[in-house]
């Protein structure tokens, strides 16, 4: 947690940007969602966390300082209703990192199969979009994330390509009906995360050393990076509508 704790510091030096502004994490236990709830503490930002592991959110609560956390599948509408209209009203920005990419070849799955792959991450978004905007003030934020899985169309992943070459439209669409309240995407490449960590497996070393030695930056992007790009789309009101890529340009070399 060092670079956390450096961020911290150095925000000490200024006006807490979110003060008092409730900032709910939607798959806040771990990765960028953890580190994006600790760069809003940083910032005055009471906040909530949710997830489906309640030993995992109250590790991650006593970590950052959350106010309260809230144990539940986000996937799952009646809990999302329910914790929507048990908790806290009204609120200031929603982050929504819960779910993860499905990779895969487009004709290699069913029916069933490809409508989950192509489809689940927009309906959970827009789950949370429909609970929550009576809930977020005008001019507050809800905020996606995404992938660059669309920007290098690849044989095999035909299924990462299609879903999230939809969300940039989808966000703007969002932000049309959802105004004044804001809705921006976050499109992530390689972030060295818990997640990740899982999907690669024993090839985790392999790729963080590949990124290291082709990325422009020179190093492989983790959360807190995220976590600062996430704060920015939530303090800066003259922003909406749109997705923004950070993956320490990884698009620019392969």
């Amino acid at each position: 947690m060092r670079r956390t704790h450096e961020f911290r510091a150095s925000a000490q030096s200024r006006d807490p940007a979110l003060l008092g502004q409730t900032l709910v994490v939607i798959g806040g236990s771990a990765g960028i969602g953890l580190a994006t709830a600790a760069h809003a503490c940083a910032e005055g930002a009471p906040m909530i966390l949710t997830g489906r592991d309640p030993e995992r959110l109250r590790v991650a609560a006593a970590e950052v300082g959350a106010r309260s956390t809230a144990a539940f599948d986000a996937n799952d509408s009646a809990q999302l209703r329910q914790f929507v209209e048990e908790g806290p009203d009204p609120i200031d920005h929603v982050l929504v990192t819960a779910g993860q990419p499905s990779y895969g070849r487009l004709c290699g799955l069913d029916t069933e199969q490809a409508r989950r792959a192509l489809t689940d991450h927009m309906v959970l978004a827009l789950a949370v979009a429909r609970h929550t905007v009576a809930c977020i003030r005008p001019g507050g934020t809800l905020l996606l994330l995404g992938g660059t899985g669309a920007r290098r169309i690849r044989a095999g992943l035909g299924t990462v390509s299609t879903a999230t070459a939809a969300m940039p439209v989808f966000t703007a669409s969002l932000a049309l009906e959802l105004a004044p309240v804001r809705v921006n995407q976050i499109a992530a490449g390689f972030v060295d995360t818990p997640l990740s960590a899982r999907l690669l497996g024993e090839d985790l070393d392999s790729r963080r050393a590949e990124l290291r030695d082709t990325l422009p930056i020179g190093r492989v992007v983790v959360p807190d990076d995220v976590a600062a790009l996430a704060v920015h789309l939530m303090t800066n009101t003259a922003l909406t509508g749109a997705t923004y890529d950070i993956d320490g340009g990884q698009q620019l070399v392969g």
